[in-house]
């Protein structure tokens, strides 16, 4: 590990730099397999809970713009399979910590170019997910039924 990696990260509780071959890498992967699987299955319910209130409102007959209640939904579910696919949790990345272990262990990012990447990476994602929930929220608007 170069002495700029070792700086890059102050592991807390534990020294956590790598997990199966995966390494913390500013802006671009702060979570391991089991924070992605959980950012995974965070996107399968936000999908579910999509399908069930546009089923509903499609039911209730309400009004076509009562339908853009649909964007908070899709937007979560985007949020949890974008973090998957990019292997990068938002959160984690604007409170400048990662996870590569156990499910709550995380490591503390210190390198101030390394938190200024993540915290970039972690707006993307919060702007990528919420235009993705309104072009469903306007697609389900815009459905003729």
């Amino acid at each position: 590990m170069t002495q700029a990696a070792r700086t890059a990260v102050a592991p807390t509780p534990a020294p956590i730099t790598s997990t199966a071959g995966s390494d913390y890498r500013p802006g671009v992967c702060n979570i391991g397999p089991a924070e992605i699987a959980r950012r995974r299955r965070a996107g399968h319910i936000g999908l579910a809970v999509t399908a069930i209130v546009l089923a509903i409102l499609l039911l209730t007959h309400v009004p076509p713009l009562a339908r853009l209640i649909l964007i908070l939904p899709a937007g979560a579910a985007a949020s949890g399979y974008l973090q998957a696919l990019l292997k990068f949790c938002a959160g984690f990345g604007s409170r400048g910590i990662f996870n590569f272990g156990q499910l709550g262990e995380t490591g503390q990012v210190v390198d101030p170019e390394a938190l200024r990447r993540d915290t970039s990476r972690a707006r993307q994602i919060g702007l990528a997910s919420l235009a993705i929930g309104i072009v469903v929220g306007i697609v389900a608007v815009a459905l003729p039924l």
